[in-house]
């Protein structure tokens, strides 16, 4: 991993531009946050394909709709608070139960959003859009996996959320990046425990796990980008390789990727298992950095998580 840092908004607005010059289809809808998610550069590109409708989410996801039903590849996003937040019934109802072809690219995940606090840091995201049938759900660690994914998804049919972080993070993929649909991607190979993560806990297993090294404890990590549909055959195979899992994710552990995770293996290969993630709380106003100590999200977590599974399983 390198520590380059990169903002997965700056690689959206990238994508969103490379995608308008090769496919005529892409059209873009925000809902004013079009400087924050950064897809104003390709309203400066391709104005008469950009449509801004305003604080209206509920709106911008049945326009979406609309558009997708005309044949176009509407790309809407705003901040992830708002959808899912305020427009669930929009979304299972206009999107994913005709299975249109609209892809929700959503920034401002997790508590990572910083002053803004509880009212603005969405945690619950992942655990409504899974739920939801017909969902794609994507979660990139880097900046160069989310510029990967968002081109990716144009050409693969079918609704789509994407959940992208407010902060710059650590670019995990610095070689470049492959997305393949519902594969997870393994990062580190292991023999000790795997470390099943997502979004910006990506960076913080491949620190745990080069500092768990260090002290002879060999961790596998596994980037589990697509939450859904999800790569149980991964999952099942460094659960009975490791004996061990822990996930690790900037979302609340209830319904989440880590929840995700233990019904995979619930149903196919119980193993001990112990989850990071924000513990059913709301979160609060400070900079993100303080915000993800204090909330255990970080690689010291991690470790000792693993630690704990170490020991007791011994």
């Amino acid at each position: 991993m390198s520590v380059r840092q990169g903002a997965m908004r700056d690689a959206y607005g990238e994508a969103l531009l490379e995608l308008g010059a090769s496919n005529p289809k892409v059209v873009v809808l925000g809902a004013d946050t079009t400087g924050s998610l950064k897809s104003g550069v390709f309203a400066s590109k391709f104005p008469a394909r950009f449509f801004n409708v305003g604080i209206a989410e509920q709106n911008l996801m049945g326009i979406a709709a609309g558009f997708a039903l005309a044949g176009k590849v509407p790309f809407a996003g705003t901040y992830a608070i708002f959808v899912p937040g305020k427009c669930v019934d929009q979304i299972r109802n206009n999107i994913a139960y005709p299975n249109l072809n609209v892809k929700i690219v959503c920034s401002h995940g997790g508590i990572s959003v910083g002053p803004d606090g509880a009212s603005h840091q969405q945690v619950e995201d992942i655990a409504i859009m899974r739920s939801i049938p017909r969902m794609n759900v994507v979660v990139p660690s880097d900046a160069v996996s989310t510029k990967a994914v968002v081109k990716a998804i144009a050409e693969i049919g079918g609704p789509f959320y994407v959940r992208l972080t407010r902060p710059s993070t650590p670019i995990v993929y610095e070689g470049g990046f492959e997305y393949k649909h519902g594969k997870a991607n393994v990062v580190i190979e292991g023999s000790d425990v795997s470390i099943i993560a997502c979004g910006t806990m990506v960076p913080e297993a491949v620190k745990a796990a080069a500092s768990l090294k260090g002290k002879g404890i060999s961790a596998a990590v596994v980037d589990l980008h697509t939450v859904k549909p999800i790569d149980a055959e991964t999952i099942v195979r460094f659960a009975q390789k490791c004996g061990r899992v822990v996930t690790a994710e900037e979302h609340n552990v209830l319904g989440g990727m880590g929840s995700a995770v233990a019904e995979i293996l619930g149903e196919s290969r119980p193993t001990p298992m112990k989850r990071v993630g924000v513990m059913d709380t709301f979160g609060e106003s400070g900079e993100a950095g303080e915000l993800m100590r204090k909330y255990g999200l970080t690689s010291s977590n991690i470790e000792a998580a693993v630690e704990f599974l170490m020991q007791s399983t011994r």
